[in-house]
């Protein structure tokens, strides 16, 4: 089938080839081609089936209603709001997120990786260069000087017979789409942190308002009271007590201040800014963004894919998937076609003389025949972690469906709380005006006014943050669902 012939000198360390001449039969090299392209060892990744209900479990009110259509449009769902600055914010913060930015690069990693991987389709070709001029010793040699010249190319190229190569060149795709789900999973977590941080924003301004709306009304009433003290017409107890709840309210505004003036920081970080470099942006007050009047919904299915960690954990499992079969493949028999060609003189004048050259072509083959059982062990090790992947994926879908039903069942129970709330807020609203009209007419006493301004003040505060909290868990519903939900106008 095929000769060779080699000629050399030896010497204590062996045979070492000065010329090497090897004719391989071209039907085993091309049987060796062909058979490159047999299917991979090991398990071939299945999309696992995605088990979820026709509906929700969780009964859907307060404009939520389901849609057959998978929502597709993931890019712009805080136009809802109709809020220009929130829409500058969250472009500004894909922009400039400092995570974000990681996760971009993360991925340009695993893509670098993935192109290694792909380079095991090809051949791999060295070349090499030597000039050397030598004397040897005059004790155990001629003592003459003697010159050594070489310059040859060598290549090798593995048959990937078992898809060794092939698997991980899977696992490697997979894991840059697993990164490019992880950068998905922090935009949507990112947009809709800057979200919520600036409907927070807006309620601690609210919640200021009605504050020193409060605040003007007992300072009156304080005044009030201090002038009918100095005149004698009522007792010093109404005096003291119209005055601490005048305190009371006021102690209650730092407090609003401070937590007004980290949000506005949180949002500066989140863009990608320092501390206050938002805050003549977000000095004006304005009232908190309004929620749509009906939000669409997918079914459940498509809503579960949408999500980045769902397809995370696919990807994942994809990966450990891929991996299993590499460590497969060195069960198996390893095949490479090798090659060589130069040129090889003692002297200048006859390197380039045909005789110099020496050329050498053929496959190899490496086995490993008694490791101990190593590799099988390798093969059960990294089936575990597919084990696991798989586990996890379960786990994300579960996960999944609770953040959803719980995000549903909040947005629909928040808006109940506060339409109570905004009766409640108007009755106090009533019952603090006629106790100060019924006071000034000698009709009751000062208690009525300070236990209906106390009660005022305390709706018009959680009105307002209902307020916040309606349009804050529609936003950690459309995080729940991985974006893409639709609004539609009645």
């Amino acid at each position: 089938m095929h000769g060779f012939s080699r000629t050399g000198t030896y010497n204590e360390n062996g045979f070492f080839p000065k010329a090497v001449q090897f004719t391989a039969c071209p039907a085993i090299i091309l049987m060796l081609i062909i058979m490159s392209g047999c299917a991979a060892v090991g398990p071939e990744f299945q999309t696992p089936e995605l088990s979820a209900p026709d509906t929700w479990h969780t009964e859907l009110e307060g404009g939520l209603a389901v849609s057959q259509e998978a929502p597709h449009d993931q890019a712009a769902w805080w136009q809802i709001f109709q809020d220009p600055l929130l829409t500058r914010l969250i472009e500004n913060a894909a922009a400039g997120n400092l995570d974000l930015q990681k996760a971009v690069v993360r991925i340009q990693e695993a893509r670098a990786l993935y192109g290694i991987s792909q380079a095991g389709d090809y051949p791999v070709l060295d070349s090499t260069g030597l000039i050397q001029r030598q004397q040897t010793s005059e004790e155990t040699g001629t003592g003459r000087a003697s010159g050594f010249y070489h310059a040859g190319f060598d290549a090798a190229w593995e048959l990937d017979l078992f898809g060794g190569v092939q698997r991980s060149q899977e696992a490697a795709l997979a894991e840059m789409e697993t990164r490019q789900e992880a950068m998905a999973g922090v935009l949507v977590s990112l947009q809709a942190e800057v979200a919520l941080n600036y409907l927070e924003l807006r309620t601690f301004q609210e919640r200021l308002v009605a504050a020193r709306g409060n605040l003007e009304v007992q300072k009156e009433t304080y005044e009030i009271n201090l002038s009918r003290f100095n005149a004698g017409l009522i007792g010093e107890l109404p005096v003291h007590q119209s005055q601490y709840i005048l305190e009371q309210t006021r102690s209650q505004i730092p407090l609003l201040q401070d937590g007004l003036g980290r949000t506005a920081n949180r949002l500066a970080v989140l863009v990608g800014k320092p501390p206050g470099a938002l805050h003549e942006d977000l000095a004006e007050t304005r009232p908190i963004p309004r929620i749509p009047l009906e939000v669409a919904m997918g079914i459940p299915a498509h809503t579960l894919r949408q999500r980045p960690d769902i397809r995370l954990a696919e990807r994942a499992l994809a990966r450990e998937t891929a991996l299993v079969g590499v460590a497969m493949a060195d069960l198996y028999p390893r095949f490479h076609l090798t090659g060589t060609f130069g040129l090889e003189a003692l002297s200048a004048g006859n390197f380039f003389n045909s005789s110099s050259r020496f050329w050498g072509i053929g496959p190899r083959v490496s086995w490993r025949l008694f490791d101990g059982g190593s590799i099988r062990q390798a093969v059960a090790a990294q089936s575990a972690p597919q084990e696991q992947a798989m586990i996890d994926y379960q786990a994300a879908l579960l996960t999944a469906r609770e953040e959803i039903e719980n995000a549903i069942l909040a947005f629909a129970k928040e808006q109940l709380r506060r339409d109570s709330l905004v009766k409640a807020t108007a009755a106090a609203r009533n019952a603090d005006r006629i106790a100060r009209d019924q006071y000034q007419a000698g009709l009751v006493d000062f208690s009525n006014v300070l236990d209906a301004q106390r009660s005022l003040l305390s709706f018009e505060d959680q009105l307002a943050q209902s307020r916040g909290a309606v349009s804050a868990n529609l936003l950690r519903l459309y995080k729940a669902m991985g974006g893409g939900w639709q609004h539609m106008a009645r």
